[in-house]
């Protein structure tokens, strides 16, 4: 197994791609920190992936609240990958041109995730840094790199989560911790992809799986990212496979995006 003996910890871990993302770390073999606002939904989760063979744990952990986040980290002792796929309700953030936006909307998302991504990645690259090993993931789509209307600040906070993931391997990547983003297209698996494609939808005046068919027909398999490549795809990176791989975005876009 490509994570045998490793110690993640994921952040938001009760979302769509925050629990696949867990549950593909558990697969090969990582003890899998399961973190979220509330401990509730976690419990299915750790549930699943001890029903599988994996070991999880998890824990009350508000990934925008520093003191919490070091205090974890404290209790869970050495962490080779962490991963952070928190969310916010989109709803009064994407779909609105910019010329309507109030700037409480745009700000949200972009002191939301800048916050709690530079937190959560502090914390584990100091932790990390004194091993002299490990590996801190991010997860952005597409209009991180190229920008895409009626985003509000969501482009621009996905922007700056791939900025973060440079600066990390920067400044930490001669202690041996590495940095990845993993950037896909939207996910329409997930409940928060079928509420932003309603939103587009709506603004555009056409109906949801109309703008599904556009969004994909930019990709050159004509078709989303899947969860399961996502997850495929952070194993991968988190793992020994991918040693030489820092500072980077690895791209899942099937073309919509370049770098």
């Amino acid at each position: 197994m490509l994570l045998s003996n490793k110690t993640a910890v994921v952040y938001g871990a009760a979302g769509a791609v925050g629990s696949a993302i867990a549950k593909a770390f558990a697969r090969e073999g990582a003890t899998v920190h399961l973190t979220g606002r509330k401990r509730g939904p976690l419990d299915a989760i750790a549930t699943e992936i001890a029903a599988a063979g994996g070991t999880a744990k998890l824990a009350e952990v508000d990934a925008l609240d520093e003191a919490a986040i070091e205090r974890h980290l404290d209790a869970v002792g050495r962490i080779d990958i962490a991963f952070n796929a928190i969310g916010i309700p989109q709803v009064g953030v994407q779909g609105i041109p910019l010329a309507a936006l109030a700037y409480d909307q745009f700000a949200l998302p972009i002191t939301t995730y800048t916050r709690s991504h530079f937190l959560t990645a502090r914390a584990a690259a100091r932790r990390m840094a004194a091993d002299k090993s490990g590996v801190i993931l991010a997860h952005t789509p597409e209009p991180a790199r190229g920008g895409a209307p009626l985003t509000g600040g969501m482009s621009i906070a996905w922007a700056a989560i791939e900025a973060l993931t440079r600066m990390i391997s920067f400044e930490f990547g001669a202690q041996g911790v590495r940095a990845i983003c993993l950037r896909s297209t939207g996910l329409p698996e997930t409940a928060t992809i079928d509420v932003v494609f309603g939103l587009h939808a709506k603004a555009l005046g056409i109906a949801r799986d109309q703008f599904r068919t556009m969004m994909e027909s930019m990709t050159h398999h004509h078709r989303s990212t899947t969860l399961a490549e996502l997850a495929g795809a952070a194993v991968f990176a988190a793992s020994d496979l991918a040693k030489g791989m820092t500072g980077t975005v690895l791209n899942l876009t099937a073309g919509k995006s370049q770098d």
